[in-house]
């Protein structure tokens, strides 16, 4: 079984952690939030993520979604994860979105790591788009 760990500035981890539950039921104990807070300092938030990841067996496989790319939340984690030799068990991506999380806690057990990645990014970036209300055409309406 994968871990998926949600990484974020703020809270935005935790709520998108709340949001899932309401979607995946019980198995959103695969899942954990770690955010770093405005209140904090780095090392406190390096503290709380060694402590997270000393929580998961030592051989397990983790996936990690962070909201940005080069951001501190995520940089702290990888390095943490490389320091306890445990990037090699681990796939990294960012950008995170509600749908990128939902797609990534249903199919994390079910894919291979590269149909994973691939289905995960996809679904991430095809979910954003500009929503339009469709409106009825003069043909539609009965005389």
């Amino acid at each position: 079984m994968k871990n998926l760990i949600l990484v974020s500035h703020g809270q935005f981890s935790e709520g998108l952690r709340d949001a899932l539950s309401m979607f995946i039921g019980d198995d959103i104990a695969t899942v954990k939030a770690i955010g770093f807070q405005s209140d904090e300092d780095i090392g406190q938030f390096e503290t709380r993520v060694k402590k997270l990841v000393a929580s998961f067996d030592v051989d397990a496989s983790l996936i990690v979604l962070a909201d940005i790319i080069g951001g501190s939340p995520l940089t702290a984690v990888t390095n943490i994860l490389n320091q306890q030799d445990k990037l090699t068990n681990t796939v990294i991506l960012g950008g995170m979105n509600f749908p990128m999380a939902l797609n990534a806690a249903i199919l994390k057990d079910s894919l291979d790591q590269d149909a994973f990645v691939t289905a995960i990014l996809n679904e991430a970036t095809t979910a954003v788009k500009k929503f339009e209300i469709a409106n009825e055409s003069d043909d539609d309406e009965e005389i």
